[in-house]
């Protein structure tokens, strides 16, 4: 299986830049690239202070940037609608812009003070939309690249991920945590990230699946999904809800889940529920982690993965029947291991599965989907890529 059609540096930035030409007719100073990712383990535990463990996936969004002089920001992009967004820097606000258009203003609003003169910025992707990984930290986290090097170079990797989350977070109004732009920002190639989200520690943890034979597929089921819709804000009130309840700062502080009596009253069961996944989640990350970190061989890690997806299912509720039928017929057809990645109600699952398996694994889930009516799948391998870097 391969990573899917995805261009060299060399090329997205060249396409970038004749882009940047056509709309604005100037040269861009710079093109950037952050690509999006799928996350081995460790689901809904960021901002619930836990673990979490990314990899950068190859497919990138691009950011072409040039300053201006008249105190205007125009964004563009290559997917969707292919106006120019056009407003002064002034006029920045949630919601204004809206839609895509939001996510790069968002940054841009974050560092104004250093643009009084306005910026244009076209933006070009192949990260899949909606698909579960983080297309949006893809785009925050090129743009806040892009500007740091233009206007504040001292920024670091760590403040560019807080940039880029309040984008998301308070002028979008996507209540995520900090995986999606850390894993953009802070992977490398070859390496699993390993985040203590509170500590804000990481590691880079080698991940060769190659040398062992293995593939992990991502199965993007077609199902979109959005983090500003309910469903994911909802599951965020109720883990915080539950931390109230235990009297702790946050899920992260409780280890084992009779730790979680309290939330056990006879009633719907709902924070007990929440709760439990996200204490068994942590749990599972560091297993994930010590697994890869030591000389055992990586195929342990697929039933943990298989148990994180029960959890996401059962305990947290955010499955979708295409998700399910993925990680059931690949689990049938032979895969080590399956979960669904990302915030949930759609997007993409993750399969682990011998090299020698993976079109096997892969047709069984595709026929699978065609026999209960669903949309076909996309699948692609995951090779673990380099974070957010300049490409010209």
């Amino acid at each position: 299986m391969s990573a899917g059609e995805v261009p060299t540096d060399a090329e997205s930035a060249a396409r970038a830049r004749r882009a940047f030409i056509d709309r604005f007719g100037t040269e861009p100073e710079g093109v950037w690239a952050a690509p999006g990712r799928v996350n081995v383990i460790g689901e809904h535990t960021d901002y619930n202070d836990g673990y979490v463990l990314p990899v950068a996936l190859p497919h990138t969004t691009r950011a072409a940037v040039a300053r201006r002089t008249d105190g205007r920001i125009a964004l563009a992009s290559l997917q969707g609608d292919t106006g120019v967004v056009e407003l002064s820097i002034d006029e920045l606000a949630p919601g204004r812009p809206d839609g895509w258009a939001g996510y790069p203003a968002g940054v841009v609003e974050g560092l104004k003070d250093r643009l009084a003169g306005g910026v244009s910025l076209l933006v070009d992707t192949d990260v899949p939309v909606g698909a579960g990984l983080s297309s949006s930290a893809a785009l925050t986290c090129s743009v806040a690249l892009a500007l740091s090097d233009l206007v504040a170079p001292g920024l670091t990797r760590s403040d560019l991920v807080e940039l880029a989350r309040r984008s998301e977070n308070d002028f979008v109004g996507a209540p995520t945590g900090i995986l999606d732009q850390s894993a953009s920002l802070l992977c490398t190639a070859g390496n699993a990230l390993f985040l203590d989200t509170r500590e804000r520690r990481t590691e880079q943890v080698p991940l060769d699946l190659a040398a062992a034979g293995l593939e992990l597929l991502v199965v993007d089921t077609g199902t979109s999904h959005t983090h500003a819709d309910g469903g994911y804000g909802d599951r965020r009130r109720e883990c915080e809800a539950a931390a109230a309840r235990l009297g702790v700062p946050a899920l992260r502080d409780v280890t084992d889940v009779a730790g979680l009596a309290a939330l056990d009253d006879g009633g719907d069961g709902v924070l007990l529920r929440r709760a439990r996944h996200i204490v068994t989640e942590n749990a599972r990350v560091l297993e994930v982690t010590d697994i890869l970190r030591g000389s055992a061989d990586p195929r342990g890690i697929g039933p943990v993965l298989t148990a994180g997806h029960a959890s996401l299912r059962n305990d947290f509720q955010i499955s979708t029947p295409e998700l399910d039928a993925c990680v059931e017929a690949a689990v049938r057809a032979g895969a080590h291991g399956a979960r669904m990645v990302g915030g949930g109600f759609g997007g993409s699952a993750v399969v682990l599965v011998d090299r020698d398996r993976a079109t096997a694994v892969a047709a069984a889930v595709g026929e699978r989907f065609a026999r209960e009516g669903f949309v076909a799948p996309r699948t692609f391998d995951v090779v673990p890529s380099a974070g957010a870097r300049r490409i010209a």
